[in-house]
């Protein structure tokens, strides 16, 4: 490649990665910001006070702890059952895997507004009363099927010669497991708890249907838009984005190490 096709080649790399980070640097930025009204859109000059007193709205950090916790729970459902479903599938190999990995990855191409009414229709079929078990369940659900395929990814990249050679060495197969396939397994369980994580946080959709009374943080949002905007919702934002780079820094240097 010439010089000429390669520095335009970095241009447009650098655009790309500038348009994809805007967002986050302007939710960052606006963090920052003292507003002198009620909605925090409008840059008016700089401020700590906001990351002073980032639960200073009752309500606000009441929806952002339902989110918290949520997406916690349900990361971590979504990564159990999905790590398990990706060793059955990339290991034993049963009869009929092609159909049960093209109804793994299903759930990815419906849209959610379908996924949503029809958990919906499930749990007032149950009689199951909409709240934070509902919001659980429905957010552990479609999480499972992102978290199942990257596990799978990371799986079909691991050579099974080296528990089969602990196994020879003396150790029982869950020992060979526990000791060298599971620290392998490590980066991609920590990239699909990060992915489930994120998906249940800003989700929207599902749950304004299987929330109920519950008031995650998304539907907090949506409804201030129509009172107020205030920074606390950017500080609380860059708080869980420095806390997931730095898990993702973390996976990244076990990997590497």
């Amino acid at each position: 490649m010439s010089n000429r096709g390669s520095r335009l080649l970095w241009l447009g790399t650098c655009l790309t990665f500038a348009l994809l980070y805007a967002p986050i640097a302007v939710t960052v930025l606006f963090s920052f910001n003292a507003p002198r009204g009620r909605f925090n859109l409008i840059w008016q000059g700089f401020t700590l006070d906001n990351w002073m007193h980032p639960l200073r709205d009752a309500a606000l950090s009441q929806a952002f702890l339902a989110s918290l916790s949520i997406a916690v729970a349900a990361a971590l459902i979504a990564t159990l059952l999905g790590g398990l479903m990706a060793l059955a599938l990339g290991r034993f190999r049963p009869r009929g895997h092609g159909w049960v990995e093209a109804l793994l990855v299903l759930p990815l191409t419906n849209p959610e507004i379908v996924l949503a009414a029809s958990l919906l229709n499930l749990f007032a079929s149950v009689g199951l009363q909409r709240g934070a078990l509902t919001l659980l369940l429905s957010h552990s659900l479609f999480c499972l099927s992102y978290a199942a395929l990257t596990v799978k990814a990371r799986l079909a990249g691991l050579d099974r010669r080296l528990e089969e050679a602990a196994q020879d060495l003396g150790a029982r197969p869950l020992q060979a497991f526990r000791r060298v396939t599971l620290p392998l397994l490590a980066p991609g369980l920590l990239a699909a708890a990060l992915l489930s994580f994120s998906l249940s946080f800003d989700d929207f959709v599902v749950s304004s249907f299987t929330a109920g009374d519950l008031v995650t943080l998304p539907l907090y949002i949506a409804g201030a838009f129509q009172r107020e905007i205030a920074p606390q919702i950017q500080v609380l934002s860059t708080l869980v984005l420095l806390v997931s780079a730095a898990l993702l820094a973390l996976g990244l240097r076990g990997e590497q190490s």
